[in-house]
């Protein structure tokens, strides 16, 4: 079984990092920070006797993987492994200079994956002597509880390690989904638009963070309204994604940041982690009380699917993953009650095509133009699935 290494011992490196030493691997976790380094550590063990505790592991496994992660501050402890998982810091220099630090101390057939979530790894790996051997690997935070790991390949990725990702990542009991090398890959990508579609109805004035929120439980079945999944992301990391994607698809409109997200991201509302960002969190504070209107809730629902459907679409279109993969990324990497290209079929293109155009109409923004490909199939009279 092969070593595994991963860089940052933040949440997510530790949390694939348990995945990882729970499917058998020895594992190393690499931080430069040793007061990290050994918070890391703590927690895993902290993390492994809950799972003790609510009799998911017994003691002697949870022992197993405990004693098979290991944790340094030296690069040089990845001599020997046979894939390594940065899990840093969203930069891209920081990323390139790493990659070709770690050439020179690995085998060449070692594989090197980037847990980044919107960053072109064609870039990531043009820093690297074999950027053939580069490969993305995404996992979903917390990673041993969320079960997608998007696989995309850079222009460079060569076939044998795209393939042999896939097979190991699955074999470690998570779902992959195959995508392009694009800004956001599918997840972040696709819900941008349950995000921004949902401040731009606040900022119109139209609803609140908990009325939008209500709307889109109870109307669509989402296990979170946008306003408190952002404030769980955390509101530092959504808009920093959000800006990525948007500036690198050359400021497409659909993916623009708002003023609203980037005013919390100034004033350090990332929500639950600072204990306030749409909502306030501090003890004693009550949650608002939405405005249960049922006219108003469908609107803002039609609204919100309308444009999260157009935008897988448009991802279909251009081929950007299977329909099948399009769907199971948000089901499993953001946990939606439905695939968005099923959710279109019981819809009705016609129906989701209406609203966008009324909006269209409206607003007279690009933002609102819908996928050509979903003309194309009304014109012929075509679904998704049969």
């Amino acid at each position: 079984m092969i070593k595994i290494g991963i860089i940052g011992s933040g949440a997510m490196g530790t949390g694939i990092a348990q995945v990882a030493a729970t499917s058998g691997h020895t594992v190393i976790v690499y931080d430069n920070n040793q007061s990290a380094l050994d918070k890391a550590k703590a927690i895993l063990e902290i993390t492994l006797k809950k799972l003790v505790e609510k009799q998911k592991l017994t003691e002697q496994t949870s022992k197993d993987i405990f004693n098979r992660t290991q944790f340094a501050n030296d690069l040089s402890h990845f001599k020997g492994c046979g894939l390594i998982i940065e899990a840093i810091v969203e930069n891209i220099d920081v990323k390139q200079k790493l990659f070709s630090e770690l050439e020179m101390i690995v085998s060449d057939d070692c594989i090197l994956a980037s847990n980044t979530s919107s960053l072109s790894i064609a870039s990531i790996a043009s820093g690297c002597k074999k950027p053939e051997r580069v490969i993305g690997i995404h996992f979903f935070n917390p990673a041993p509880l969320m079960p997608l790991v998007e696989i995309i390949p850079g222009i460079l990725t060569d076939i044998a390690i795209i393939d042999h990702s896939k097979r190991l990542i699955d074999s470690w009991g998570k779902t992959t989904v195959l995508t392009k090398d694009t800004p956001g890959f599918i997840v972040n990508r696709v819900a941008r638009s349950y995000y921004g579609e949902s401040i731009r109805i606040y900022e119109e004035g139209m609803a609140d963070f908990a009325t939008i929120d209500w709307a889109m439980k109870t109307f669509g079945g989402f296990k979170m309204g946008p306003f408190e999944l952002m404030d769980f992301i955390g509101n530092d990391i959504n808009y920093k994604v959000t800006e990525s994607v948007w500036t690198q698809f050359f400021y497409e409109p659909r993916f623009k940041p708002s003023l609203t997200q980037k005013r919390l991201y100034e004033a350090k509302l990332f929500g639950r982690k600072s204990g306030r960002g749409y909502y306030n969190y501090a003890v004693g504070i009550a949650m608002p009380e939405p405005n249960k209107n049922e006219e108003l809730g469908k609107y803002i629902f039609n609204r919100v699917i309308s444009m999260l459907i157009n935008e897988a679409i448009d991802s279909y279109y251009l081929k950007l993953a299977s329909k099948e993969d399009l769907d199971l990324a948000m089901t499993k990497g953001v946990n939606y009650p439905k695939g968005l290209l099923k959710w279109a079929d019981e819809i009705g293109l016609q129906n989701v095509y209406n609203t966008l155009d009324v909006l269209y109409e409206l607003y007279n923004e690009e933002r609102y133009r819908p996928s050509i490909l979903m003309k194309m199939m009304l014109k012929d009279n075509k679904k998704f699935y049969a």
